[in-house]
């Protein structure tokens, strides 16, 4: 009777602790937010050197390397701006996961042939050229290079780690392509014209590998123009073969609204076919956003038995399973800073997977895309943006000044009033914010294993033998 009193004392302990492991959430630990006027390596200046924070972060284990991505540069792709990815240091308590003493390594520009992809809209619209709006970044396990998603494409891009240069280009699908359907014309630059493919600023927004680097996965940010546009709500996951650079699958996922600019803004792979998705409406503290009704939230999806849905229309009608999705894994908006009012920023688009620490859980790291803290207005003139965030709404009471200048600025409320820059004024902070996740929570998480260079060597050398024999054996 003893032990069987044990054993059903160990069983019902066992069970609490796995219900507990399954409904616990992420914990928040620390965030810092870092000034908006900080620059990268080559300086401050708005267009080249104020850093571009946080459309997206990876953490690479085989390097314990942190990356973070600038996305088209300030002013919606009017300003010429060399798109670029930056390496930064992070020291973290591996005891607490507490982080603190973010500082910029190094910053490596992105080029095509010699010349910088640079983040201005394609002026011929119908040709993208090397127009570029990185959203997303990986690093491929099997050689160590750049996985870089773009906007306007929608693009995927391998690049090389230490010069920057493209080294390959994805094969886009064809119904992705933003055109009109009856001419099988492009528009890259906007939605004027286009009825189908994805829409403009709504491209590959999301992009993740396989612990393995045999694929890579790419997501659209929402529902593409065919396929309900503004007013859908499911979105596209592309499975690209690392091998041929081409797409091997489409996925269906759905979101959580229509409306309120929802979108995903991160994909983050756990395994081969689990992923991590960032999902987010455009409320909350940001340069245009209306302030009410932040919703940010992390969610945990599964490829497993979803439909290839490549040659299906996701509103026709047609049935398809979408990928299963749980959660919310996370909520964003629960955690908030005193530096912003303790309010939500309203672009969290980082997401990534740290390092593990002492007690055998993980760091989780999210960040915020900041817009470089600029604005245009209707005839494409640019403007920093100066927030006071003890304010009720700090954007509508915000002050715009001329690009580099603290003069001849004015209220945005009303562009005819002179405002004065004071000291309580600032540019709007990225943010990062640490998590600490059991390992238990995270489930089955594969961390990606890169290949020792020493193999690199030897399967380089097998190919090398085996051509040798191939001539050998035709001669």
């Amino acid at each position: 009777m003893k032990n069987t009193h044990i054993l059903k004392t160990t069983l019902l302990a066992s069970s609490l602790l796995l219900a507990n492991a399954a409904t616990a959430a992420p914990s928040f630990i620390n965030g810092l937010a870092l000034p908006g006027a900080m620059g990268d390596t080559f300086g401050t200046v708005v267009n080249d050197g104020r850093l571009g924070f946080f459309s997206d972060i990876y953490y690479n284990p085989g390097t314990n390397e942190w990356w973070g991505l600038s996305d088209r540069g300030p002013g919606g792709g009017f300003i010429s701006y060399d798109t670029r990815v930056q390496r930064f240091t992070l020291d973290v308590d591996m005891n607490t996961g507490a982080i603190s003493n973010f500082q910029v390594a190094e910053t490596i520009k992105f080029y095509n042939g010699g010349s910088s992809l640079n983040g201005l809209a394609p002026s011929t619209t119908s040709l993208l050229g090397n127009s570029f709006d990185p959203e997303g970044i990986v690093i491929n396990p099997n050689n160590g290079n750049f996985l870089v998603s773009d906007e306007y494409g929608p693009s995927v891009y391998e690049i090389d780690r230490h010069t920057g240069n493209v080294v390959r280009t994805f094969e886009t699908p064809a119904n992705l392509v933003p055109r009109n359907a009856s001419t099988n014309i492009p528009n890259y630059a906007g939605d004027t014209n286009n009825t189908a493919g994805k829409r403009t600023n709504r491209g590959f927004e999301g992009l993740a590998i396989s612990p393995d680097g045999q694929y890579a996965y790419a997501m659209l940010q929402s529902a593409m123009l065919d396929e309900g546009g503004g007013n859908g709500r499911v979105n596209r996951i592309v499975k690209f073969d690392m091998n041929t650079g081409e797409a091997v699958a489409q996925f269906a996922y759905e979101m959580k609204r229509n409306g309120q600019g929802q979108g995903i803004s991160a994909l983050v792979a756990i395994n081969d076919h689990e992923f991590l998705v960032l999902e987010r409406n455009n409320r909350g503290i940001g340069v245009g956003a209306e302030l009410a009704t932040a919703d940010k939230e992390v969610y945990r999806i599964d490829l497993t038995g979803a439909t290839d849905v490549s040659n299906i229309d996701l509103d026709s009608g047609v049935s398809f399973t979408r990928v299963s999705k749980t959660g919310p894994f996370l909520d964003l908006d629960a955690n908030t800073l005193s530096d912003l009012g303790n309010r939500s920023p309203e672009k969290w688009e980082g997401l990534a997977v740290g390092p593990r620490l002492n007690d055998g859980s993980y760091l989780l790291l999210s960040g915020t895309d900041n817009d470089y803290s600029v604005t245009q207005n209707s005839n494409g003139q640019q403007f920093d943006v100066y927030f006071r965030f003890t304010d009720a709404d700090p954007y509508a009471s915000s002050i715009q000044c001329p690009l580099g200048q603290t003069t001849g600025c004015f209220l945005t409320s009303n562009t005819n009033v002179y405002a004065a820059l004071t000291s309580d004024y600032r540019l709007l902070p990225g943010v990062l914010h640490a998590y600490k996740v059991s390992a238990e929570e995270l489930g089955n998480y594969v961390t990606p294993v890169p290949v020792p260079p020493a193999a690199l060597l030897f399967v380089s050398g097998l190919g090398v033998l085996a051509a040798r024999l191939r001539r050998k054996k035709s001669a």
